[in-house]
């Protein structure tokens, strides 16, 4: 039988209606479309651990800034819909703006500390929106547990933290980074890039594994681990750093001294095109301070 494809609150809640009353475990895996390898990872997790599976299907235009790619992100409905039924979703939702935003919006979510750094220097109110649009969907769908990529690491802890203080009845799933084979982290926007890009690309991780070693061989100061981490960025001349950072896994914020668990978190342009990643590291235990 086809995947459920649907656009409206009242048929979600119609087909969701029997899973509910009988007490199935109901995941959500929020996605802006473009499916790609990560979100299939997320789509697998959550297959294995819930009754029903909806993967929402919806391009925030509220989370777009001026100068921002809403205009050429990729919308591939069709091949969604279809990578969603290979993979045994039960249904897609992918709600229009007027479903999602019926009248001006009034009301936000105003996201704290999680939200101040890395990204939200250069995208002002971006994760005000996101933080609002995943509440939205959160609140249509009604799952029991929500899945979300350790790529995008700052929304995560944007998400987390709103779950955590307005008391959401919902368990934050978060999965490990998908990776292509070369170490690129899965991304939609991975298809902007030529192949001269995407070769240029792969500093990125490159560059975030040689920070995490200057970390494992026993360094304590952030700014040695970002500096050897800049110095590869560096090599590759294609590459443009947005930011570096070395930042507390929780609260996103920069760390003065590596004493336990750290991201370290960067942003490059590559030709008109952003790319974020991150590796987790932990300092060695007894390490000398350097």
């Amino acid at each position: 039988m086809s995947i459920e494809a649907i656009g409206n609150l009242d048929g979600l809640r119609a087909f969701l209606g029997p899973a509910r009353s009988t007490g199935h475990v109901i995941g959500l895996v929020p996605t802006m479309g473009a499916l790609h390898g990560g979100h299939g990872a997320l789509i697998d997790r959550a297959r294995a651990e819930c009754d029903r599976v909806i993967v929402s299907v919806y391009v925030n235009p509220t989370q777009f800034g001026a100068g921002d790619d809403m205009d050429r992100y990729p919308r591939r409905s069709e091949d969604d819909v279809a990578f969603c039924e290979a993979r045994g979703v039960d249904a897609v939702f992918a709600p229009s703006d007027t479903v999602m935003y019926p009248d001006a919006l009034h009301t936000w979510v105003e996201p704290g500390v999680e939200a101040q750094g890395l990204c939200g220097k250069s995208r002002p109110g971006h994760f005000r929106a996101v933080a609002t649009v995943v509440l939205k969907l959160i609140h249509a769908v009604g799952p029991n547990r929500a899945y979300f990529g350790e790529k995008d690491l700052q929304q995560l802890a944007v998400i987390r933290r709103m779950v955590a203080d307005l008391n959401v009845p919902v368990e934050i799933v978060a999965c490990p980074t998908h990776r292509e084979p070369d170490g690129l982290a899965a991304s939609s926007r991975n298809g902007y890039l030529d192949s001269g890009e995407r070769a240029a690309a792969r500093v990125l991780y490159r560059a975030l594994r040689a920070a995490r070693q200057r970390i494992a061989d026993g360094g304590r100061d952030p700014k040695a681990a970002s500096d050897a981490a800049l110095a590869v960025i560096a090599s590759e001349p294609m590459a443009r750093v947005d930011y570096l950072e070395v930042v507390g896994p929780d609260d996103m914020q920069p760390v003065s001294v590596i004493q336990g668990p750290v991201r370290v978190a960067g942003a490059v342009w590559i030709g008109g095109t952003r790319l974020i990643d991150n590796v987790p590291c932990d300092a060695p235990r007894g390490a000398p301070a350097t």
